[in-house]
């Protein structure tokens, strides 16, 4: 993977996806199958990065608005026509009780208040609406947004670094959040909500598989087949659905 001209910028607010591949591909059926008639409705992507997500389930949903902290962003998604707010997921610029539905695609871990930013989403939600969320499992092997050592950030995905004990993994990666199944759950307390789906998926390994192809659709294969047994626990990304009731 190519290191971001920006390294430090992109540790505190992660990279958003600038290209569109199998592994979008197959999220964005997630979220549509997630979504279910919520498509007629008015949805929000939360963290809409240059807009990929925005302009792809655009197809499927006509009433649909992003929103991002990053105003460089949404200049660079040359969006600007309506669709796209600037504004922080802690205070979310719209009424109560406002969209149908609502995409979190790997933005929470990078908030500065990740509970007051789900309730946000909660707030803005109307009842029956749903909140569709994918953000880093723990138990993932790798840590995908990379460290920081002796004051230097290092790029890349480095092993092991999330089965330490959270004070010293928080020391090495203080720029991202990671979340175990009971983590999550925890920031849904004493809110209004059903949860109808918690899962964990792995990655589609696009990057592999331009270098490679063979060995990458080999690894992508075996890898989500276990999405279906308890080795899902494993997985890159939670994926998770949930219903303001």
């Amino acid at each position: 993977m190519k290191k971001p001209k920006n390294s430090e910028k992109a540790a505190l607010r992660g990279e958003p996806s600038y290209v569109w591949r199998d592994g979008q591909r197959r999220r964005l059926q997630m979220i549509l199958d997630a979504a279910g008639d919520r498509i007629s409705g008015k949805a929000l992507v939360n963290g809409c990065g240059v807009g990929m997500y925005l302009e792809h389930l655009g197809d499927s949903i006509q009433d649909i608005v992003g929103l991002d902290i990053e105003l460089e962003r949404l200049q660079t998604a040359k969006l600007l026509d309506g669709r796209v707010v600037n504004g922080a997921a802690e205070a979310l610029p719209f009424p109560s009780e406002t969209f149908d539905l609502i995409l979190s695609h790997e933005v929470l871990e990078h908030v500065a208040d990740d509970r007051v930013s789900i309730r946000e989403m909660i707030r803005v939600l109307r009842s029956g609406g749903r909140l569709v969320l994918f953000c880093p499992n723990r138990g993932y092997p790798f840590e995908t947004h990379g460290i920081y050592w002796r004051g230097k950030y290092h790029f890349g995905n480095i092993p092991l670094v999330n089965y330490l004990p959270r004070a010293w993994r928080d020391k090495l990666a203080p720029h991202v959040n990671i979340y175990s199944r009971k983590d999550l759950k925890s920031l849904f307390s004493d809110l209004p909500v059903r949860f109808v789906k918690r899962t964990t998926i792995f990655g589609a390994y696009d990057n592999i598989i331009a270098r490679k192809p063979r060995l990458g659709k080999f690894i992508r294969g075996s890898l989500q087949t276990l999405e279906k047994s308890p080795l899902q626990r494993l997985g890159l990304s939670h994926f998770w659905v949930i219903e303001k009731i």
